[in-house]
Parts: C-alpha cells; structure tokens; sequence
C-alpha cells in the first residue's frame, strides 16, 4: 500500500443477509486515476461504489479517503469529496437542469444563488449543456440528462468522482456524447472510479481495470496486460464476451 493514496479500500466485506456480496475487497487509488470496474451482473460493483460515498453500510473493513477513514467523516463532507454519477440519472423532475446543478450548492455548501448560480453554469458549459440550463428533465434527451447529472456532481469540486454504469439506460446513439465527457474529464486528472461495459473507453481511459466477480477481485492491471494478455482465463472469457456485446469502440 502506497502513502500517497487518494482512496484505500481494505478488506471490504459486505451482507445482504444470508449473502455475501463482497469478500474481502481490497485496492487502492492514486490521485488522477481511472479505475474501471467490471464484472457479471451481482459481483458486487455498485454495491463496492456505494459503500465508497457511505449510501450503503458495510460490516467489515475500512475505507480510507485522503488519509481520513469515510466512518469518521461527517456524511455532507464526505458526499462534497466524493460525487456519483447514477445510472438512471436520478435527477428532480419539477427542477431545471440550471436547478439540479444548484440545489446541492445552496444546501450543502450554503453558496449564495449568485454564486451558485454562476458555478453551475460554468459546469454545464463543461459538460456541452449551457443552452440547456433552463429545461427541465422532461424536455432533455436521455444523454442530456446524465451530463446535467455529471455537471451535478463536478459543480461540488469532488476529489473523487464515481460512475455507476452512466451509459446503461441510454440508447445506442447517446452512449457516445456521455463517454466523450468522460474522456475529457480523464484527460483533465480527474480521479474517477467507473462501472461500465463500455470496453473501447476503459482501453482509452483507464488506468487500471478491476475483474469482480463472486464478491471478490480476481484480476486487476492495466487495460493493455488484461486484454491482450490476462492472467486468469476467467478474466479473458468475460472481457471477450464484454467487447463481442458492446463493441470495443466507446
């Protein structure tokens, strides 16, 4: 384990009742990486991202974010640091795409309307949506609102930045515009930890690529040593089948 850690996660276990969903999970995250994680559906990935930002509890282990452990930080604090980025969104319906931006400015954060305001535009720009600040949910494509959702999230300046499967609610067409944010916020040093089946961005844009299944890590490394050369022939067998059904092109 390295000293200069962004996110340590050690010995992580976690139960649904009689199930274990996680076993024993553990790795680490330097400033500016992308950390992709894959796995069959029920390994135990969006459940690893929500004990991360403390939305699920775990029984066993501990998550260490910036040298200060995520059970001793006060919950806005730790949600300030840490954004998510959900699949389905989760968006306010009654709200702008200007106003889901800024509601977590004025109650977490306490900005004036001015200045969130102002913060929440030049997110939007960010992300391409600023002639949409003013429609709401409704009246945005299915990748318009998932960037309002990533400019929600940016406008809180997080250290860490996590992606639970952004691209699995949207149609084929719109996959692209939501990856090439994605991609830009890679290149911009942004510490990311993803779940995705999009493989042609984690061979771009990941630093490291995390094989979960059955509740534990079997295989993790660099996107070019699991693809061409894995260790683990269970590792080879899913990554092939991921790019035969998703393409390897983001």
């Amino acid at each position: 384990m390295s000293d200069d850690a962004l996110l340590r996660v050690t010995d992580l276990h976690k139960r649904f009742g009689d199930e274990e969903v996680l076993k024993g999970v553990s790795f680490e995250m330097a400033p500016q990486d992308v950390q992709v994680l894959i796995g069959p559906s029920g390994s135990g990935k969006s459940t690893l991202l929500r004990c991360v930002n403390r939305l699920t509890d775990y029984e066993q282990g501990e998550i260490v974010l910036d040298g200060t452990p995520t059970s001793e930080m006060d919950e806005n604090d730790l949600r300030r640091q840490v954004g998510m980025v959900f699949q389905d969104f989760n968006l306010f319906a009654h709200r702008t795409a200007k106003g889901n931006v800024t509601l977590g400015l004025r109650q977490v954060l306490g900005l004036s309307k001015e200045e969130a305001d102002s913060r929440a535009m030049a997110q939007l720009e960010q992300v391409g949506l600023a002639d949409q600040a003013d429609s709401y949910p409704a009246e945005l494509s299915g990748g318009q609102q998932q960037r309002v959702g990533i400019a929600r999230a940016l406008a809180m300046d997080p250290k860490l930045l996590l992606f639970d499967e952004p691209t699995s609610a949207l149609d084929p067409e719109l996959i692209g515009e939501v990856l090439g944010v994605m991609r830009d916020l890679a290149d911009e040093g942004m510490t990311m930890l993803c779940v995705t089946h999009e493989m042609g961005f984690a061979r771009q844009a990941a630093t490291d690529i995390m094989f979960l299944d059955g509740g534990t890590i079997v295989e993790h490394g660099p996107p070019d040593k699991l693809f061409e050369d894995p260790e683990r022939e269970r590792t080879g067998q899913f990554l092939e089948r991921l790019t035969s059904l998703h393409g390897d092109d983001g």
